[in-house]
């Protein structure tokens, strides 16, 4: 029998949130990738509120294909906007994804934008 590539992702996600949590003082960076599309949030698991948020999906990034340019377009857009939020530290929360390519991209964007993790 064997696991699809979806399942077997959302198996190692569980697995790793298992440990990761976000805080109010150290949010988690979360990443969601789909087929199109790039999405990242910064949560606050304990009082369950999403404090940042962006995506492929935004106005000026809408038309542009899901490439590396575009991942390192949306850490940047995610970082600054957690940056207003009040957020310096993060827990980098990969999904379950590898961590090479886009997921890579974003998180390398991230930093280089001010976010800590």
């Amino acid at each position: 029998m064997s696991i699809s590539r979806g399942a077997q992702r959302k198996i190692r996600h569980r697995r790793v949130r298992k440990r990761v949590a976000g805080t109010a003082a150290r949010p988690r960076l979360a990443v969601f990738r789909s087929n199109r599309y790039i999405y990242a949030q910064v949560i606050d698991d304990v009082s369950g509120v999403t404090l940042a948020t962006a995506s492929s999906l935004e106005k000026d990034l809408r038309g542009s294909r899901l490439t590396v340019e575009t991942a390192t377009k949306v850490g940047h857009l995610v970082a600054e906007r957690a940056r207003n939020a009040g957020v310096g530290q993060v827990v980098f929360d990969r999904g379950g994804y590898p961590f090479h390519g886009r997921v890579k991209a974003l998180a390398e964007a991230a930093r280089a934008t001010g976010l800590e993790f």
